[in-house]
């Protein structure tokens, strides 16, 4: 067993194409379920009750260096968005305490919904960025899926378990 530590590195790739230009960090997107507050008899006060597997929009921001052709790439107008970003993560291994690493992979799927175009200052990146929609959302960790989100194709898959199964099969 290892004890995941940090990032040691990572890419992003759009189509399987390596983006050069990235910017140092790129943040993950908040996953906030819908929900409904119920209240009444036989309740004392109230509870907000998600609806499983239906989240609010997402959406990622791809930070850039600077405006380059890899930026503009993303924002073809009506084209989807496939990204893939491949980490490689420190760990301790347990055991023995050495370093390791092990791999991970967020794999994002979308429409690019804009872009913003920083600021221009001599000797300096521009801190541009493309926004893109989430329709699909994956992580793995270690080679295994931790979590899958597939808005169009109904699939929310949390450390393996497929969470809609039943309803799929009901609808």
């Amino acid at each position: 067993m290892a004890l995941a530590t940090k990032v040691n590195a990572y890419n992003v790739y759009q189509d399987g194409v390596k983006l050069v230009g990235i910017a140092d960090e790129v943040s993950l997107p908040d996953f906030d379920a819908l929900t409904e507050t119920l209240s009444g008899a036989g309740i004392l006060g109230e509870i907000d009750e998600p609806l499983l597997g239906h989240f609010g929009a997402s959406e990622i921001e791809i930070p850039f260096r600077t405006l380059d052709e890899e930026m503009f790439k993303l924002l073809s107008a009506g084209s989807s968005v496939n990204l893939t970003l491949r980490l490689s993560t420190q760990a301790i291994e347990e055991s023995t305490l050495a370093n390791d690493f092990m791999p991970s992979r967020i794999v994002i799927r979308g429409k690019s919904k804009g872009f913003s175009g920083g600021s221009i200052k001599q000797g300096s990146g521009t801190g541009s960025s493309v926004k893109v929609e989430i329709l699909y959302f994956l992580v793995e960790v270690n080679e295994k899926k931790k979590f899958e989100l597939d808005k169009i194709n109904f699939v929310y898959k949390v450390d393996g378990n497929d969470l809609l199964a039943k309803v799929r099969k009901q609808v």
